[in-house]
C-alpha cells in the first residue's frame, strides 16, 4: 500500500556530509516513489559551531583546532567529500578549498524556519539547496544577511521579507527551542535523519543505504 513517511532532516548549512546525506536521501526517495513510498521532509536546525564569531574561521585552521587534522589531511578529506557529494548529488559543485571559511549559521537556521512556516516544505527545501550552493559552491559568507536574503530570492521566496526576518531577529526562540529538542533526543552529530520520530539514519549515507532502510521502515509502519 502507498505510504508517506515523515522525516526530520537534522543538519547544518556548513556541514559537507549533510550535502552528501541530502543527495543520497533525495535519490533514494525518487527510486522509492515507484514502490508507492514517499516522504515529507522537514529540515531541523543543528549548529556545529554555535560559538563561531561573525567573521567566521578559515576551514584549515578550524579543522586543525577542532579535530587535530594537518593541512594535508584536511585537503585529502575535502577531496574525498567532494567526490562523495558528486556521486550523491549529481550536478552539485562542492568547491571547498584551503581559503574556504566556516561560519556561524544561526541566522540561516532562522531563515529556514521562516521558509518552513510560510512557504511549506517545498519552499524550505528550495532554500536549503540555495544555502548549500551559496556556501559550498560559491564560498559566500553565511553570516552576511545580504547573502542569506539573496539565497531566499534564489529559492523563489520574498527577498524583502527574508531581509526583514533577519533584521528583526524573528524565530530566534523557535530555532533555539528546536535545537535543544533534538539535542535532548540524543542528536550529537549531523546529518541525522529521523524517520517517523522513532528511527534514526546517521551520517552522509549513499542512496542505497537510505533506500533499504526506508523501505524496511515503510513496511514496519
Amino acid at each position: 500500500m502507498p505510504r508517506t513517511l515523515h522525516i526530520d532532516f537534522v543538519s547544518d548549512i556548513v556541514c559537507p556530509w549533510c550535502v552528501v546525506g541530502l543527495g543520497g536521501l533525495t535519490q533514494a526517495l525518487e527510486t522509492l516513489k515507484e514502490e508507492g513510498i514517499e516522504a515529507q521532509v522537514r529540515f531541523q536546525p543543528f549548529e556545529l559551531n554555535p560559538q563561531m564569531p561573525p567573521e567566521g574561521e578559515n576551514i584549515v585552521e578550524h579543522v586543525a583546532g577542532k579535530y587535530g587534522a594537518t593541512p594535508e589531511q584536511s585537503a585529502k578529506n575535502r577531496e574525498m567529500i567532494r567526490a562523495r557529494a558528486a556521486e550523491a548529488w549529481p550536478g552539485f559543485e562542492m568547491r571547498m578549498g584551503e581559503t574556504s571559511r566556516i561560519w556561524n549559521t544561526f541566522d540561516a537556521h532562522r531563515l529556514l524556519h521562516w521558509a518552513g512556516e510560510t512557504a511549506g516544505l517545498e519552499g524550505q527545501a528550495a532554500l536549503k539547496r540555495a544555502l548549500f550552493e551559496a556556501h559550498f559552491t560559491r564560498g559566500e559568507a553565511m553570516g552576511d544577511t545580504g547573502v542569506l536574503a539573496a539565497a531566499a530570492e534564489a529559492a523563489g521566496l520574498d527577498r524583502a521579507e527574508a531581509a526583514a526576518v533577519l533584521a528583526e531577529g524573528r524565530y530566534a526562540d523557535a530555532v533555539r527551542a528546536a535545537e535543544a529538542l533534538w539535542v535532548s533526543r540524543g542528536i550529537t552529530g549531523v546529518p541525522a535523519v529521523v524517520v517517523e520520530g522513532k528511527w534514526l539514519i546517521s551520517g552522509g549515507q549513499p542512496a542505497s543505504v537510505f533506500e533499504e532502510a526506508l523501505r524496511k521502515m515503510a513496511g514496519e509502519g
